[in-house]
């Protein structure tokens, strides 16, 4: 009889974990969310009597100070016992001090261990008290490059089955701005820089490759429509040969300056065009940042 797996998503508050343990229950693991620690081995118990269920996974979210030796304690336990009945997995999500504080400014949230002595304080006093599970994890996923699609994305694909990715193939078509990064999780970037840019037209600067006004603009150009014909053709003969290999996900990203115009026009056609045959996702990173700098897009 094949092993059951638990996996415990831990880590550092902010950096994903609610995230981490949505991918799971996308590929049909059991989930649990905000365990506390002292429960987790009458969940297991629970969990192993269970014919139907073979796979599972926990959020252990700490909201106070005192869980945090009864999750050192626990997982030591269930870590140095049962191996012959279980595959126990801990997925620890972290992420730098200092994206964790950029990330409660952006939500405006407070962090749980803050009290009164501010956000810093609270990300520390937890880092320092997570470093006994930190060492004991299986693996460490660091999130300050992970947008949450890309970390649900990379969940998918080391720990989906074979059969799991085989049903769920998906390709994510993105824009982007390279004066904001290129994406990590990109497999194939398509640079658009060279065409014409709306941003020099003041009545279309303000708008983005999904208004119409830009969306004319960008397509009256014979550059563009050849280069999309050519591009879109590559990427229609491609998706068979990537799904075949067995990958689950394939992201394609159009850059061009800020990500607000011309990858955006590219992005979208091109996920309306392959809409009809495949699982399509469309995103478009930084079409909300607003200009910060003389830089155009």
């Amino acid at each position: 009889m094949p092993k059951k797996e638990l996996v415990i998503v831990t880590g550092m508050s902010g950096a994903g974990k609610t995230v981490a343990i949505q991918a799971f229950e996308d590929l049909g693991y059991f989930t649990v969310q905000n365990l506390p620690p002292a429960m987790l081995p009458k969940f297991w118990q629970m969990i192993s009597d269970e014919e139907n269920i073979q796979r599972a996974a926990v959020m252990i979210d700490l909201r106070s100070q005192s869980f945090f030796a009864d999750l050192d304690d626990e997982i030591r336990i269930m870590s140095d016992s049962n191996h012959d009945k279980y595959d126990l997995k801990i997925m620890y999500i972290d992420a730098t001090d200092e994206e964790l504080v950029a990330r409660y400014k952006e939500t405006r949230r407070s962090h749980p261990l803050s009290g009164d002595r501010g956000t810093l304080y609270g990300i520390q006093t937890e880092r320092q008290q997570l470093t006994e599970i930190h060492d004991m994890a299986s693996e460490v996923i660091h999130t300050d490059d992970f947008a949450p699609r890309q970390l649900r994305n990379y969940i998918q694909e080391h720990f989906g089955s074979d059969a799991d990715r085989a049903g769920t193939f998906s390709v994510q078509v993105m824009s982007f701005g390279f004066k904001y990064g290129v994406p990590v999780d990109a497999d194939l970037i398509i640079d658009v820089r060279f065409l014409k840019n709306p941003y020099y037209i003041t009545a279309l600067r303000e708008q983005t490759g999904l208004d119409k006004a830009v969306w004319d603009y960008v397509w009256s150009s014979e550059d563009a429509e050849e280069f999309y014909e050519r591009q879109s053709s590559l990427i229609k003969w491609l998706l068979p040969k990537y799904k075949a290999e067995g990958k689950s996900t394939l992201t394609i990203a159009f850059g061009c300056t800020g990500g607000q115009h011309r990858s955006v026009a590219f992005a979208h056609r091109l996920s309306q065009d392959l809409a009809a045959d495949w699982k399509v996702n469309e995103y478009h990173r930084d079409i909300e940042r607003r200009k910060e700098s003389s830089n155009r897009s």
